[in-house]
């Protein structure tokens, strides 16, 4: 396989995949004597030098708390940080800024949701739906609201290929479904959920509808309006951005019902010992001093990524997983996990019998990251009656020579192993 013209063919118009790559400094630098290949986006994204210069930046320059002093500090901070909720806003397409609130990632959002929306609303016999691909952040915390409860959560199936179909997803619909939640993409196989029309199902049935975006928001344009979700949840580090900030989009009726997940500084309008008045929207939802920097530097990924031919950006990325696909293919003894048709940016796969954690050391001996593991999607990995996979998951600076190092890789676990 050989790849000069073949990446100039992928890069296409509107999109060059050189310069990308030049912005990231974390792709200049060898591991083990050998130029590092990336190949584990789907667990974190490597960050553009803009996004590293703006998070220091704001310690250097901006190191002061929000919506609190009046000095010039604090009023910079803040103008920059509600600035970065206008640029989300406008990156989801949400009605409001006062829809985007700022949290941890897409762990938390999924708990605020759980813990505000879902405990205050459900009864005892309600249920929850969810699939069977989703990560452990889309499982467990309606597993604890519906033990507190009383309500039941019930699981659509995948197919043997991954994917979510809509006569399944149908069946376990009822009259008691007052939440479904589910992935955009699945993490631990790339495959896109048709959740289109599984939302629209879902709100003829009076469902309140929450996205786990965390693997989408980087390889699919997301218009929550166009959606009609009624939450969205995704993590800044899976978009070029920092860690420890994340974002839930609300429906403004749905936030306004909600109560308060934690309580503390900034989301009350005032307090006595007798009662406690809560701020408006978004505030009511971001008790304490937030990850100024992080939030800031993530409208700064936004302005990055935002700047580019999104098209562009995700036709290359796609033209990179065929590649993948077929490469991996031809490699004598491995066994793709998750096949499904229109997937993005993750390839997870098997090498009998080698376990997926040796593979995963040994090309990474060869400068190639990989993740390996359940991905935090164990009843992903029941399904297949296995314990781990190794996945290769791509971002927008990869390359097919990427994927030939990988390959090259791999075939140097074949020698090892036999």
């Amino acid at each position: 396989m050989t790849q000069p013209s073949t990446i100039a063919i992928l890069s296409g118009v509107g999109f060059d995949v050189r310069s990308v790559r030049d912005d990231f400094p974390a792709l200049h630098q060898e591991v083990h004597g050998k130029p590092l290949v990336y190949l584990d986006s789907a667990a974190t994204t490597l960050k553009p030098q803009t996004v590293i210069d703006t998070v220091s930046d704001v310690y250097a320059r901006d190191c002061s708390n929000i919506h609190r002093a009046v000095h010039l500090l604090s009023q910079r901070a803040t103008a920059r940080y509600e600035d970065a909720r206008e640029k989300v806003r406008s990156f989801l397409n949400a009605k409001s800024s006062i829809e985007v609130i700022f949290t941890r990632g897409t762990t938390e959002s999924i708990n605020l949701v759980a813990q505000s929306w879902a405990r205050t609303f459900l009864q005892e016999g309600d249920e929850v739906l969810v699939t069977e691909l989703e990560h452990h952040s889309n499982i467990v915390p309606w597993q604890i609201v519906c033990q507190q409860v009383g309500a039941e959560l019930i699981i659509v199936p995948m197919t043997d290929r991954g994917e979510i179909l809509r006569e399944a997803f149908e069946e376990r619909l009822s009259s008691r479904t007052r939440l479904v939640a589910m992935a955009h993409v699945s993490n631990a196989l790339g495959t896109v959920l048709p959740v289109e029309e599984l939302i629209e199902l879902a709100h003829e049935k009076g469902a309140v509808v929450l996205l786990d975006g965390a693997q989408a928001v980087s390889h699919i344009s997301v218009d929550v309006q166009a959606l009609d979700c009624d939450f969205y949840a995704f993590s800044g580090h899976k978009l070029y951005g920092p860690t420890g900030v994340g974002v839930l989009y609300g429906r403004e009726r749905l936030l306004e019902e909600m109560p308060p997940y934690q309580g503390g500084g900034d989301m009350i309008r005032s307090v006595t010992f007798a009662e406690t008045i809560y701020n408006d929207l978004p505030y009511k939802f971001e008790a304490g001093t937030p990850n100024i920097a992080g939030v800031i530097g993530l409208g700064a990924a936004i302005d990055y990524f935002t700047s580019l031919d999104l098209d562009a950006v995700h036709a290359h990325e796609s033209a990179v997983l065929r590649y993948t696909t077929k490469a991996l293919e031809s490699v004598s003894g491995l066994r793709l996990i998750g096949t499904a048709p229109g997937k993005v940016a993750a390839a997870s796969f098997l090498m009998d019998p080698v376990h997926p954690h040796d593979i995963g050391t040994i090309v990474d001996s060869e400068g190639v990251a990989i993740r390996t593991g359940h991905h935090c999607a164990q009843p992903v990995m029941e399904h297949f009656g296995i314990a781990a996979t190794a996945r290769a998951s791509l971002g927008m600076y990869n390359t097919t020579e990427d994927i030939d190092a990988l390959v090259r890789a791999l075939h140097k676990v074949q020698e090892l192993f036999g």
